[in-house]
């Protein structure tokens, strides 16, 4: 398959992200280009993942569809002929989505089923993830009681996002809109998370990100609900008390755990056969979750 790793398009540019390029179009309007860059640890490294990009692109518009009635999100769904010249299009082509340029939240959304990650490590140290405080005795991977809202920063490229408790988001957001991005979040995971059951897909966390429109409306942003974005799992295959099988870059942060690395630049070189694995692993969910029940 073939790879794009960046792009170099006639639009200004905007930002090039850890995945995405961003470009200028008019005063209400963007193009986002996902490439098959990959990031890690908020590091970005030199192989790309072949077909990355059209797969999260696929993913994330998939989910934006599904979600729409629950929140309004930041897709205008108009051709990119209209911006790019035929090469150019057909160059990010299943990569390229132009979207409302919206005033961004500085608060990332995520949303806890089971208990993994960072959280995992938190709750061993303290019984708490992110303030909140939970039961005794859970277990690697266990399913939590109920969905944990617990937002971070939001980090610059190259720096680590950091945890923050929900008292935090309402002396950044406000007391009104800190509530909604919580109540809408929780919301969005629930819905997708019973869609993915049914599939064979377990999504243990998710994050995501959202902006106001011209008119102060909260609308959903960037990515959701794609293997960049979130934790998916084997529903076949999960036992509580190891780490499950994953449908996302998890398989390239287990296998950065095994080295020396303090996980800031430059990323050490990824081996050919988890850049593959990782690959099979993307496909794979955009496949299962496309399934007709």
């Amino acid at each position: 398959m073939a790879t794009l790793f960046s792009t170099n398009l006639s639009l200004p540019l905007i930002q090039k992200g850890k995945v995405r390029d961003i470009y200028d179009i008019d005063n209400k309007r963007m193009l986002i280009v996902t490439t098959d860059r990959l990031s890690a640890f908020d590091v970005v490294f030199d192989e790309p993942i072949a077909n990355k990009g059209a797969i999260l692109t696929e993913m994330a518009n998939f989910w934006f569809e599904k979600t729409s009635p629950i929140i309004p999100n930041h897709l205008t769904l108009e051709p990119l002929d209209g911006v790019l010249n035929t090469k150019q299009a057909a160059l990010v082509k299943g990569r390229g989505i132009i979207v409302k340029k919206l005033k961004p939240l500085a608060v990332e959304a995520i949303v806890r089923g089971y208990i993994i990650g960072s959280g995992w490590k938190d709750y061993q140290q303290t019984g708490e993830i992110c303030g909140i405080q939970l039961p005794t005795n859970l277990q690697l991977a266990e399913k939590l009681p109920q969905a944990l809202y617990t937002p971070s920063t939001k980090a610059d490229l190259g720096t680590h996002d950091a945890n923050i408790d929900f008292h935090k988001t309402v002396e950044i957001l406000g007391q009104n809109l800190a509530e909604q991005v919580k109540q809408v979040s929780l919301k969005i995971y629930q819905f997708a998370a019973d869609y993915a059951l049914k599939r064979g897909i377990i999504i243990a966390d998710t994050k995501f990100e959202f902006g106001l429109d011209e008119n102060n409306q909260l609308t959903l942003m960037d990515e959701v609900l794609t293997p960049d974005s979130s934790r998916f799992w084997s529903k076949t295959d999960y036992k509580i008390g190891t780490s499950p099988k994953s449908f996302d870059k998890q398989i390239v942060r287990d296998y950065l755990e095994t080295l020396d690395w303090d996980k800031t630049p430059p990323a050490p070189t990824l081996p050919k056969e988890i850049v593959q694995k990782t690959a099979q692993c993307y496909q794979i969910v955009a496949n299962l979750l496309k399934q007709k029940i």
